[in-house]
C-alpha cells in the first residue's frame, strides 16, 4: 500500500524537475548573471533561431519570415529583449548574419523560472519551426538545450528500464533457477525506485533538484535492491543447507546477512550524501537521489525480503527452470561440491600463492589503464551533449561554423555600482580592456545614467539600471583552451573603472568558478569520505589495517574508469561512443562518479571482509579465513556486480552524452572491483599482511570492544563447508 501511494506521488517527479545545475550559483558569475537579468532585462536564459535559405537573408520571403517571428516574439510577455539582423541597428545587425549571408539568427532571452522558461521556449520553438519553401527555421540556445536535455532524458529512462529489468531478470533466474525467487528482488527495487521518486519530488519543493538525478534513482534502486536482496537469499540457502529450520534460517541471515545490508547501505549513502558540500545543483541533486535510493533499497531489502521468506515456504523455488531443463536434458541432479573444490575457493588460494606477482601486474594494468586521466581538461556543457539530431546541436554547429562571432566565447562585464562614473571613466576602461590579446571588439558601456547623460542605447527603465553598468568583451580565443584562460587571467588583471570592482560572466568564467568550487572543496570532501569509511570499517572488523587497504584499493578500482572517461569522452577514441567529443570534461562528472563508484566499492568490501571476518572468528587461519570468504561471497558478488553493471550499462545507451559517460565509467568501476580488485588484490594483499590485518592500537580496540560490532558464534551447529551444495554453476 505504501509503494502505490509512493508511485502516486512520486511518477510525475520528471516535471517538477530541472535541466542544468551545474554552476555556482554563489559565484561571481551567477552574481554577475542575475544583475544582467534582473537589472537589464536581458531574460533568465537565452534561446536562438536561426532562418536560412539558399537566397539569402535579403531574399522578401526570408525577410518575412524573420520580421514574423521578431513580431512573435515581441508581442510575447514572456519574452525580454530581441534582436535580429532585419530590426537591429546595422553595426550590431552584421554579427548576427552568416560569413555567406543565407542565414540570419534571432536572438530573445526568455523570463521566468526554469520550468516556466522551458514551457514558454517549447511553444514558440512549436509555433517558429519550419522546413518549407527553401526556408528552414531551427531553435536552439541554451533555453531550447535545456527542454531537448529533460526530452530527451524522459525517453531514455523509458529505454532504460526497459533494458535494465529484463536483462536483470535473466540473471536472477540463472542464480536462482526459480522464476518466484527471481522476482522477488526485481519486485524489491521496483519498491526502492518509486520510494526514491517520491521523495525526490518532495524535495523539488524546496530546492532545485536535477532530471539527471532520475537515472541514478531508477539504475541505483534496481541495482542496489537487486544486491540487498541476492546477498540475503544466498545466505538464507546456506542456512538452510546447513541444517537449520526455516525460522533459524530466517533469523540467522537477517542477523547476518541482513546487518551486513545496514552497515553497507550506510557506507553507500554516506559516501554520496558528501556531494550535498558542493554548491552545485547537479550534485546536490545526486546526493539527495543517492541517499534516498540507499534508504528504500535497504529498507524493503530487511523488511519485505524475510517476509517474503516466511509467506513463501517452500514455494520460493517453485516454477524452478533448472530444474525443468535438467528434466528435459534427462542430466541428473546435482550433487555436493566440497567447498574446497570450488572455482572461487581455488581461485583465491592460487592467487595467495603467487600473491606478490599477480598484485603486482593487477597494479601496474590499473595505473596504465587510469594514465590518460593525468591530461583531462575540463570543460562546460553545451548543446553538444544532446545528440545531433536535436535542433539545438544542429544550431550550435551552425554557429561555430558559418557565424564569424560566436557568442559563447565573449565575456560580459558587469560594474554593479557605477554611480558617479564619468563616460571618460568607462571609456578608459573599456579601452584597456580591448588591449588584452584575443580581444577584437568592447561593446559601448551600457545602463547606467553619468552626470544626467545615459551610457549606451536604453534597454530598461531607467530605475532599474540606474547605479550599474556592463559591457560585452568580444573574444576570439577557443574556450577551454590555455589562450581562453589566460586572455581571462588579464581580463581580471585590469583596474576597474574609478577602481571599482567588477564582475564577469559567460561560458569561460562560468566553467572557472565551477571548477574552483569542485576543487576547492574537494579536499575536504575527499578527506570525510576517507574518515568516515575507516571509521565504518573499523567498527566492522577492529582493525586499522584493512580499512586502510579498502580506501587504497578502492581509489585503485576507480583508475580504468577515470582513464577512459578522457580516452573515449575528451580525446574522441572509440569515435566518442556516439557522442560528440568537445576535447574537455565537465567537472561535476568525475567528482559524482568518485563519490558513487567508492561507495559501491565498499558496498562489495562489506560483503567481503564481514564473512572473512566471520570465518576468523570460527577460528579459521588468515589465509584460510580469506579463502572461504571469497568462496562463498564470491558467487554473491559477482552475480550482484553482473546485475548492477547492468543496470549502469544501461545508461550507455542514453542520448544525453555526459550520461552515456557516467554510465560506462560505473560500469567500468564495478567490474574491476568486483574482479581485479575483489577477487585478485584482495586476497594477495591479506595474504601478504598475515595477521597484521587485524592489528589495531589498544586505546582503539578498547574502543572497538565497546563501540564496534561483534559476531556470536553460530546459534546452532553449522554444516562443515563441504556439504554445502554448489547451486548453479560458477
Amino acid at each position: 500500500m505504501l509503494t502505490v501511494a509512493l508511485g502516486v506521488f512520486g511518477i510525475p517527479v520528471a516535471q517538477s524537475l530541472s535541466p542544468s545545475g551545474f554552476s555556482d550559483p554563489g559565484s561571481q558569475s551567477a552574481h554577475a548573471a542575475a544583475l544582467l537579468t534582473d537589472t537589464f532585462g536581458q531574460g533568465d536564459v537565452q534561446m536562438l533561431i536561426v532562418v536560412s535559405s539558399p537566397d539569402g537573408i535579403d531574399d522578401p520571403r526570408v525577410r518575412d519570415v524573420g520580421t514574423d517571428i521578431v513580431d512573435l516574439l515581441t508581442a510575447d510577455p514572456h519574452v525580454a529583449e530581441v534582436s535580429s539582423p532585419w530590426t537591429s541597428p546595422p553595426g550590431a545587425a552584421a554579427d548576427l548574419v552568416s560569413r555567406d549571408r543565407t542565414a540570419g539568427l534571432v536572438v530573445a532571452g526568455i523570463t521566468g523560472d526554469e520550468a516556466e522558461q522551458q514551457t514558454y521556449a517549447k511553444d514558440i520553438s512549436d509555433r517558429v519551426t519550419r522546413d518549407r519553401d527553401g526556408i528552414t527555421v531551427r531553435t536552439g540556445g541554451t533555453a531550447m538545450v535545456n527542454v531537448q536535455i529533460t526530452e530527451q532524458s524522459q525517453r531514455d529512462l523509458l529505454m532504460m528500464e526497459g533494458l535494465a529489468i529484463p536483462l536483470s531478470f535473466l540473471v536472477l533466474v540463472w542464480v536462482f533457477g526459480g522464476l518466484v525467487a527471481a522476482a522477488l528482488p526485481v519486485a524489491i527495487g521496483g519498491m526502492a525506485i518509486v520510494g526514491a521518486l517520491a521523495v525526490l519530488r518532495l524535495v523539488t519543493f524546496t530546492t532545485d533538484v536535477s532530471i539527471f538525478a532520475l537515472n541514478l534513482a531508477t539504475a541505483m534502486g534496481l541495482a542496489l535492491a537487486i544486491d540487498y536482496t541476492l546477498l540475503i537469499l544466498s545466505r538464507y540457502r546456506d542456512e538452510l543447507a546447513a541444517g537449520a529450520s526455516r525460522p533459524d534460517a530466517i533469523a540467522r541471515t537477517m542477523a547476518t546477512a541482513g546487518r551486513t545490508v545496514i552497515f553497507s547501505a550506510t557506507t553507500v549513502a554516506l559516501s554520496m550524501a558528501v556531494m550535498v558540500l558542493f554548491p552545485m545543483h547537479f550534485l546536490k541533486s545526486f546526493a539527495y537521489a543517492g541517499v534516498v535510493t540507499v534508504a528504500f533499497a535497504a529498507a524493503a531489502a530487511v523488511i519485505v525480503t524475510p517476509a517474503a521468506l516466511a509467506l513463501l515456504g517452500d514455494r520460493l523455488d517453485s516454477l524452478d527452470v533448472h530444474r525443468l531443463a535438467r528434466r528435459v536434458l534427462r542430466r541428473p541432479e546435482p550433487v555436493p561440491v566440497p567447498v574446497e573444490q570450488r572455482f572461487w575457493y581455488r581461485c583465491a588460494t592460487t592467487v595467495m600463492r603467487r600473491a606478490l606477482p599477480l598484485g603486482t601486474v593487477v597494479v601496474v594494468l590499473l595505473l596504465v589503464l587510469g594514465a590518460p586521466f593525468l591530461g583531462v581538461k575540463w570543460g562546460f556543457p553545451d548543446e553538444r551533449v544532446l545528440p545531433r539530431s536535436a535542433s539545438a546541436h544542429q544550431v550550435g554547429d551552425q554557429l561555430r561554423t558559418e557565424f564569424a562571432d560566436n557568442t559563447d566565447t565573449g565575456v560580459a562585464v558587469v560594474v554593479p555600482d557605477s554611480a558617479g562614473l564619468s563616460p571618460a571613466d568607462l571609456s578608459a576602461y573599456a579601452a584597456a580592456l580591448s588591449q588584452v590579446p584575443d580581444v577584437p571588439a568592447v561593446s559601448a558601456p551600457t545602463g547606467t545614467f553619468v552626470d544626467g547623460a545615459q551610457a549606451g542605447p536604453p534597454s530598461a527603465p531607467a530605475g532599474e539600471r540606474d547605479g550599474s553598468t556592463f559591457l560585452t568583451v568580444t573574444s576570439t580565443a577557443p574556450l577551454f583552451s590555455d589562450a581562453s584562460e589566460t586572455q581571462l587571467d588579464r581580463l581580471h588583471e585590469v583596474p576597474g573603472p574609478g577602481g571599482r570592482d567588477v564582475q564577469m560572466t559567460g561560458t569561460a568564467q562560468i566553467n572557472r568558478d565551477s571548477v574552483d568550487a569542485i576543487t576547492s572543496r574537494l579536499p575536504l570532501v575527499l578527506g570525510l569520505i576517507a574518515i568516515i569509511m575507516f571509521a565504518l570499517l573499523f567498527l566492522l572488523t577492529g582493525s586499522v589495517v584493512v580499512p586502510l587497504k579498502a580506501l587504497v584499493l578502492n581509489m585503485l578500482s576507480l583508475t580504468a574508469a577515470f582513464g577512459a572517461l578522457v580516452w573515449i569522452f575528451q580525446d574522441g577514441h572509440l569515435s566518442g561512443l556516439g557522442t560528440t567529443p568537445t576535447g574537455t570534461l565537465v567537472a561535476n562528472m568525475p567528482v559524482l562518479l568518485f563519490c558513487i563508484a567508492f561507495g559501491l566499492s565498499m558496498d562489495y568490501e562489506v560483503f567481503l571482509v564481514s564473512r572473512i571476518r566471520e570465518f576468523r572468528l570460527q577460528g579459521h587461519g588468515n589465509d584460510e579465513s580469506v579463502a572461504l570468504g571469497i568462496a562463498h561471497t564470491g558467487r554473491v558478488i559477482t552475480a550482484a556486480a553482473l546485475i548492477m553493471s547492468i543496470s549502469f550499462a544501461a545508461l550507455i545507451a542514453a542520448n544525453v552524452s555526459f550520461m552515456r559517460m557516467f554510465g560506462l565509467g560505473l560500469t567500468l568501476a564495478v567490474l574491476v572491483d568486483a574482479t581485479l580488485v575483489r577477487m585478485v588484490l584482495v586476497p594477495a594483499f591479506m595474504h601478504l599482511m598475515g595477521g597484521v590485518n587485524w592489528w589495531a592500537p589498544r586505546f582503539l580496540t578498547r574502543i572497538h570492544r565497546r563501540l564496534g560490532f561483534s559476531d556470536d558464534p553460530p546459534t546452532h551447529q553449522r554444516a562443515h563447508p563441504t556439504e554445502q551444495t554448489e547451486q548453479v554453476p560458477s
